[in-house]
């Protein structure tokens, strides 16, 4: 098994890393576009916004179909391909006759988009020992935020200075020279074992990942955690495009510069988990996440923004340990195991805005706070749940000693 901080650990470290910002970056880089491209097409805002949400769909399908595989025929060559397939989707759609074929392409990149993110975790699992899984997810993670600020930024600096085209051929370039890099760094896998390609030994792993508490409960993490998250960013946009703040598109973008708070959670969570045990990492990132909505509260635009800060770092800082955690309990079929945890994952960031559009409605910005609240409390008790879980075989073991 590959060990911390030695020469293959910061390769594919570094790879895995490059390889998740890559993806984010392709994913989010359409973003600050969706009103140029209504304008070029003469769409409606509803479905502008589809650019956006057939490429999440899709990638959320796909995990599903990535995961299983990656158990059949290996990890790498997955990872590889949907990038490269990605890289060409970008540097296709400047080029699409109608806005119709553009949500089709889109559609494709999301397919091709989930295919690192279904099995990154999975061949850490294989390939790295404890340790070196924890660091190095924390590290995976922080890259998914770069990714998804960077993403943001380079469109939209990209469409101000030559149109949603040019923001497009950028992200594609940008794509192929990390690919390159993610190519040469990843070391090939050692202690990967392939398992059947059968629709029955598939569905067999997904049952047991699914009847597995250890596991159900961090898919609930997971999933719940982002649904209030993601969303929560949705909302504020409305609270401060209004007044007394009344900010403008360009500026509310740049809330999004907040999750560096969780670039800096995720990596310095593989760290504190040396030292607490994972689910009581959890625990603490849901805590951390609960007081930054309270800071939301603020009515000074500083503070709004430090508690959005406050709010990734817990987010990310949790999701990170549930992510390695999952790694870690499944026995086999870790592909799978990772690729349902995303699914989750990107299903609670679907419904979240059903869950607070409710609360939004009754009470402006407090009401999706208590909303929120009642969320968390859910995911705090689950957290607590495993952590006390996780003591018992080590209560046992010391009884027994």
């Amino acid at each position: 098994m590959i060990e911390a901080h030695s020469r293959d650990w910061w390769r594919a470290t570094l790879a895995l890393c490059l390889g998740s910002f890559t993806v984010f970056v392709n994913l989010y880089a359409a973003q600050p576009l969706l009103p140029d491209l209504r304008m070029a097409f003469g769409v409606s805002t509803l479905s502008s916004a589809m650019v956006m949400g057939v490429a999440t769909l899709t990638l959320a399908g796909s995990l599903l179909i990535y995961g299983p595989l990656s158990d059949a025929i290996g990890r790498g060559a997955i990872m590889r391909v949907s990038l490269l397939v990605a890289a060409l989707c970008s540097l296709l759609l400047p080029w699409v006759p109608d806005f119709t074929s553009l949500l089709v392409l889109r559609a494709l990149q999301g397919l091709a988009l989930g295919g690192l993110p279904a099995v990154a975790i999975a061949w850490m699992g294989d390939e790295f020992d404890r340790r070196a899984l924890m660091l190095a997810v924390g590290l995976y993670i922080s890259a998914n935020t770069l990714g998804g600020i960077g993403g943001r930024v380079v469109g939209g600096f990209a469409g101000e200075y030559g149109g949603w085209q040019a923001s497009f051929l950028t992200v594609g370039a940008l794509s192929l020279v990390c690919l390159a890099v993610f190519w040469r760094l990843l070391p090939p896998a050692r202690n990967f074992r392939p398992a059947s390609l059968r629709l029955d030994v598939a569905l067999g792993g997904m049952r047991a990942h699914l009847g597995n508490p250890l596991l159900l409960a961090a898919y609930l993490i997971g999933g719940l955690n982002f649904l209030i998250f993601i969303n929560q960013y949705s909302y504020m946009t409305f609270r401060l495009s209004e007044a007394p703040y009344a900010l403008t598109t360009q500026w509310l973008g740049m809330i999004f510069v907040t999750y560096l708070g969780g670039t800096l959670g995720s990596a310095l969570s593989g760290r504190v988990a040396q030292r607490l045990a994972q689910p009581l990492c959890m625990l603490l990132g849901i805590g951390i996440f609960m007081l930054g909505s309270l800071v939301t509260l603020s009515e000074s635009l500083a503070g709004i923004l430090a508690g959005l800060t406050i709010n990734a770092f817990g987010f990310f800082f949790c999701h990170s340990m549930a992510s390695s955690w999952v790694s870690r309990q499944a026995t086999q079929a870790r592909g799978t195991a990772s690729a349902l945890y995303l699914v989750c994952y990107y299903l609670g960031a679907s419904l979240g805005g059903f869950y607070l559009e409710p609360w939004w409605q009754a009470g402006g910005w407090p009401a999706v706070v208590a909303g929120s609240w009642l969320v968390l409390l859910v995911t705090l008790t689950t957290a607590v749940w495993l952590w006390r879980r996780e003591r018992r075989p080590q209560a046992a073991t010391a009884q027994g000693g």
